[in-house]
Parts: C-alpha cells; sequence; structure tokens
C-alpha cells in the first residue's frame, strides 16, 4: 500500500449537485466533501442510486455541481472557461469507463493513437508512448489486435492504457470488473493498483466488487447523495 504523504491531486468541497424532477428537486450530490492524493487508490461504494456515478461526472468536470468547489491538478474548475474546462479534463484526466468502447475498425495501438489525434497531438509521436503503455498493461504483443480478437479482460487493459495516454494526473474507473469473472476481475483490480502506483495518479474506482477492496488505499460509502469514509485493511488478496 502507499502511504505517501501528498497533496490533494482531487478535491471536492461541499459539493452538491441537483436534478429537476417534475415539479420537485432530486439531490444527487448533498454536501460530499472528498480529498484524494497522487498515487492514492480509493474505492467508492454504494448501493445503486447512491450518487457514485454523479460524483464521477462531476469529478470529471462532465457536470458542473450546483454548489461546492471542484479543486482538480490545484485548479479552481468553476473559474475556468469551458474550453479551459475541455483542456484540463483532457490533460488531467482519465476515463476508464465500465465498457471499452472501443472502435472496431482499430488495432489495440490504433484506440490509444485515436486518443492523441482527439487531443490534437502528433500521433507519430505517440506511437512510442502507446507502445510502452500496452508493455505496462501487459498487451505488447496484442498491439495489432483487433477487439474482435481480443478477450474482455485484454479490451479493458486497453481501456486502461488508452486513458493513460494523456499523463493524467487523476483517473476515474466506473466499474471496471462488471462484465468480467473472477480471475480477470481480480487482474484488472491489481493492474489499477500497478498503474496507480507507477504513474502516481490519483485514482478513484466505482465499484461493487468488495472482495478487492483491500488492494486500494481507502474507500469512500455512499449513501442518498452522502459521503462517509474509512481506510481499508492493509491486508491483500493472495
Amino acid at each position: 500500500m502507499n502511504t505517501a504523504l501528498n497533496g490533494p491531486a482531487l478535491s471536492l468541497v461541499n459539493v452538491s449537485l441537483e436534478y429537476p424532477d417534475g415539479t420537485s428537486t432530486l439531490k444527487a450530490l448533498d454536501a460530499v466533501s472528498l480529498s484524494v492524493r497522487r498515487s492514492e487508490f480509493l474505492s467508492l461504494v454504494g448501493p445503486s442510486g447512491s450518487g457514485k456515478s454523479s460524483l464521477l461526472a462531476v469529478a470529471a468536470t462532465l457536470v458542473k455541481p450546483t454548489a461546492g468547489l471542484v479543486i482538480l491538478a490545484g485548479q479552481d474548475v468553476a473559474a475556468l472557461s469551458e474550453a479551459e474546462r475541455t483542456s484540463l479534463r483532457s490533460d488531467k484526466v482519465g476515463i476508464i469507463f465500465q465498457q471499452p468502447n472501443l472502435l472496431p475498425a482499430l488495432t489495440a495501438v490504433e484506440q490509444l493513437l485515436i486518443r492523441e489525434h482527439l487531443r490534437g497531438k502528433r500521433v507519430r509521436e505517440g506511437r512510442e508512448k502507446a507502445a510502452e503503455l500496452l508493455d505496462v498493461v501487459g498487451l505488447s504483443e496484442a498491439a495489432h489486435k483487433r477487439p474482435h480478437q481480443l478477450s474482455g479482460g485484454q479490451r479493458q487493459r486497453v481501456n486502461i492504457a488508452r486513458a493513460l495516454m494523456g499523463s493524467p494526473t487523476v483517473l476515474l474507473v466506473d466499474e471496471p470488473t462488471a462484465a468480467l469473472d473472477h480471475e480477470r476481475s481480480e487482474s484488472i483490480v491489481r493492474l489499477l493498483r500497478q498503474v496507480t502506483d507507477e504513474f502516481r495518479t490519483a485514482t478513484v474506482m466505482v465499484t461493487h466488487d468488495t472482495e478487492f477492496l483491500p488492494l486500494t488505499d481507502s474507500v469512500a460509502t455512499m449513501r442518498d447523495g452522502r459521503i462517509s469514509r474509512a481506510v481499508v485493511p492493509s491486508a491483500q488478496p493472495n
């Protein structure tokens, strides 16, 4: 477990998020405060509808909160223009979705390179980094395979490598093991532990797989839009 004392890479301070719900208002987040430092791997758990997805959306700067502060990589997100928020998200946030959503016609390495293209970067310069990241996630020999030639676990590994292409400060991970069996699920969480340590990301993972929580540094539990936090025991699964 990584116990280094670092400043927060992501901070939510008294964040609330409300949606219109007919004649009333639905409070998806209710005065949530949370800080995650670099090299910290935090699990976010709780029942469906408790606000976990809303928290990820706010942390990713995809949704503007109704109240409160979001500080990402030292910047107050509310003080930024829409273009500046988009740039910050592109440069500082890696998002790993539940479904990899890989483009069927592209090889594994091309999945990573298209992200660089969308970030306005020179694809040629990204080839070396893409190869390095595929090696990190154990897919160097599958770099030129297309999604239909990869297993579910391999597709999720491409998803992780793609999220790392921009050298993000924060990794936001949404149920990465939902479609995987036990063995592949454990390997994916162990890989997220590895990249959190190696790349010093602040990693927040929404999960229902409580068995793997000891692989993380801390756990935040959500219920009815509110949050509490406890330290996970240091013992890890064999």
